[in-house]
């Protein structure tokens, strides 16, 4: 096994590689990709090496920026480079990069269109056409019209997006992934640089899925769909908001003077090797922001960012420091988003920070969980918005739960899981968590990340005591009333009482959102996804369609039934020629029919969601 890594390889360069093989040598692709991990050593400058044989070698010469950027820094010594399978393989065998910078609105207008229109979302057989936008409402800014290349990368990047959904994980191997790249290009090149960023979400949970790696989920992957072919749709129908068309990399803009309190710290470990610490942010007004430290290292650059020193401004604070203080910021800068950039003209200086029993951090705490909820989930499903991105709640801990806590709202009968935010085994996430379940009676003040795809959910990221209470916690006078739970350890004398020295057993609390029949609409979409268009047809052939949609009625759920059979007639369809020879069914029209039924899971399931916390 090699221990050199391949260095990240942008989009578009694979793209490239793979779209200049024949027809032949796309076959052997994913063979071929299969062996590159192995055959991976160490070049010279920084390169990096994939021998095939005696006579061939692929080298990579990533750019200053760690990644490869260009086809010429990946070359290949064989008679048919650089149309040749060795070096398609080697960038397909590498992790994708993170998308470039965007051009300007007006190299937008002039960007090439990738290849010929698909089908659009709305209409079969018709290209997406430029048209004016439908009305907005009154205090929202009514979305641009499309302009023709927008139009074009949008529709292309539906039927590249369409084709991978019927084909499935397990034929949606490195040529389906690079088209749908290819068509992520043109939309960046277009200006819809969100859509590009959904669809890079769904060819990294392809290549996760088919690869199998631990942790992998194929609701992620579900979801991804979802939101690449919900936001493609939006775009083509006119209805999408302002965010959609937004650049690729963060805008900020200026803030001007800004009061900040430090509420917690939050470990950051991606799976592209990335690793940091992102600090949560509040100001006197209620406002969440973030400043983030992430750069490659792995879980060794996550474990030594808790204590980073913070780089805004000149700040003489490290991220520790930070989570428990504050900064007073002159010529500050924010992103939509509410992050913090750290600008030449930006001046930090430290203040002194907020507990979480003063104002503006009580109210937090303070305001009612269900509106709370509501609030971030609305957050949620406005990407690139300023919105209240923690939870704030006082509970009692009951004990624990097969791989969570159980936990009851102070001052309401609502039952809420607490589950794990980080679970890598080093970080004390999980550790703590289980010290938490060890002492059942005590009370906690909890600020965490609201769950949104599970029932009265919580991951916390901070504990901390709840005030005037007798049995809440007693921590350390230099952790200023909160403990990270992913950095700072939890001990006995910690808590008011003697733990029991193992967590606490209580029963499951029922879970609407598990045992709603829904699980089956959720089931199939799912097995779409993992096997393409025949698995949905052949898991509702014959008595198997009843036990979808009868369940379904029987609990209420008529529209579900009814999108649940337009879609399995959808994926059985196979049309035939004029000679009666099978065909190829469209995958367009599976796709809407996919992206209906997943729409409607996704709101039945949120007012479940929603209704838990009551």
């Amino acid at each position: 096994m090699s221990t050199t890594a391949l260095p990240p390889v942008a989009p578009e360069v694979l793209a490239e590689a793979v779209e200049h093989l024949t027809a032949r040598l796309r076959k052997k692709l994913d063979a071929a990709v299969a062996e590159c991990g192995d055959r991976a050593g160490a070049g010279p400058d920084g390169a990096v090496e994939v021998r095939f044989g005696e006579d061939t070698l692929v080298t990579l010469r990533p750019g200053p920026s760690g990644a490869v950027t260009d086809p010429g820094q990946a070359v290949c010594t064989c008679l048919l480079a650089p149309r040749c399978l060795h070096r398609a393989a080697v960038l397909g065998a590498a992790p994708l990069a993170d998308a470039g910078p965007v051009p300007e609105a007006g190299e937008a207008e002039a960007a090439p269109e990738a290849g010929p229109p698909s089908p659009s979302p709305e209409a079969p057989g018709h290209t997406v056409t430029s048209r004016p936008a439908a009305p907005a409402p009154a205090g929202v800014p009514a979305p641009a019209p499309l302009t023709p290349a927008q139009a074009a990368a949008a529709s292309a990047l539906w039927g590249a997006a369409a084709e991978a959904l019927a084909a499935g994980v397990g034929a949606g191997g490195t040529v389906v992934q690079a088209e749908l790249l290819r068509a992520a290009h043109s939309a960046r090149l277009a200006g819809l640089a969100r859509a590009e960023a959904a669809a890079l979400r769904v060819v990294r949970g392809l290549r996760t899925a088919r690869e199998q790696a631990r942790g992998q989920r194929l609701a992620d992957l579900t979801s991804a769909f979802r939101d690449l072919l919900a936001g493609v749709a939006a775009v083509s129908s006119g209805v999408a908001g302002p965010g959609a068309t937004a650049s690729a990399r963060r805008a900020y803009g200026q803030g001007g003077s800004l009061r900040v309190y430090g509420l917690c710290r939050e470990p950051v470990l991606s799976a592209t090797g990335y690793g940091g610490v992102t600090t949560h942010l509040l100001t006197p007004d209620g406002d969440f922001h973030t400043l983030s430290d992430v750069r490659p290292g792995g879980i060794a650059r996550t474990r030594g960012a808790g204590t980073a020193s913070v780089a805004l401004g000149g700040a003489v604070l490290d991220h520790a420091g930070l989570a428990r203080g504050g900064l007073l910021i002159a010529g500050a800068t924010v992103s939509p988003d509410g992050r913090l950039g750290s600008g030449r003209g930006v001046r930090a200086t430290p203040v002194r920070g907020a507990a979480w029993s003063e104002e503006p951090v009580a109210a937090l705490f303070a305001r009612p969980v269900r509106e709370a909820v509501v609030s971030a989930l609305d957050a949620a499903e406005r990407p690139g918005e300023a919105g209240p991105a923690l939870l704030g709640c006082d509970v009692e801990v009951l004990g624990a739960a097969e791989d969570h806590l159980v936990a009851r709202l102070l001052g309401g009968r609502a039952v809420v899981r607490l589950r794990v935010a980080h679970p890598h085994p080093e970080l004390p996430h999980t550790a703590n968590l289980r010290r938490i379940g060890e002492h059942p009676g005590v009370v906690l003040r909890v600020l965490g990340l609201l769950d949104p795809d599970r029932a009265a959910t919580l991951r916390p990221l901070a504990v901390g005591p709840v005030p005037d209470s007798p049995d809440s916690l007693r921590l350390p006078e230099e952790w200023r009333g909160h403990a990270d739970l992913g950095y700072d350890r939890l001990q006995g004398d910690h808590f008011p009482r003697a733990g029991s020295g193992a967590p606490v057993l209580v029963p499951t609390v029922p879970d609407p959102l598990a045992d709603a029949p829904l699980w089956r609409v959720r089931r199939l979409l799912e097995t779409g996804v993992a096997g393409g268009r025949r698995a949905v047809a052949e898991a509702a052939r014959g008595a198997d369609r009843a036990s979808l949609t009868v369940p379904l009625r029987r609990a209420g759920l008529p529209g579900a039934a009814e999108l649940v059979e337009a879609l399995t007639t959808e994926a059985d369809r196979r049309p035939r020629d004029s000679f009666g020879r099978l065909e190829d069914a469209s995958s367009d029209a599976y796709a809407r029919a996919w992206l209906a039924s997943a729409h409607h899971l996704h709101a039945a399931e949120r007012s479940l969601v929603t209704a838990s916390w009551s």
